[in-house]
């Protein structure tokens, strides 16, 4: 298949999936069902990156220093701290544990 073929048939089909998105009517998009799954749509798909890029490894799931990264990171929230030092915590552990281990 020609490269220029594949990124044609991309763009053609993003392009009407952003029109398909035009065209909804705005009635169907104000119900309460859907308001909610707008809502949490994005929680579920980070979560779902959060824990395929956390616990995934080609198509195994491994328990390593990414692990400890993020239990760091989610401890840091549960204290409310600053965005900054949640990703400081989780770099901190997951470099720690990589070089007590490695």
């Amino acid at each position: 298949m020609n490269v220029w073929l594949a990124v044609a048939l991309t763009a053609a089909g993003c392009y009407a999936v952003k029109l398909a998105g035009l065209l909804v009517p705005a009635g169907a998009l104000e119900r309460p069902a859907v308001r909610r799954l707008a809502a949490l749509l994005p929680v579920a798909l980070l979560a779902a990156l959060t824990a395929q890029q956390t616990f995934g490894s080609g198509h195994e799931v491994v328990l390593d220093a990414r692990a400890a990264g993020l239990a760091a990171a989610g401890l840091a929230l549960l204290l409310r701290a600053p965005f900054l030092v949640v990703v400081a915590a989780a770099v901190a552990v997951t470099a720690g544990v990589r070089a007590l281990a490695g």
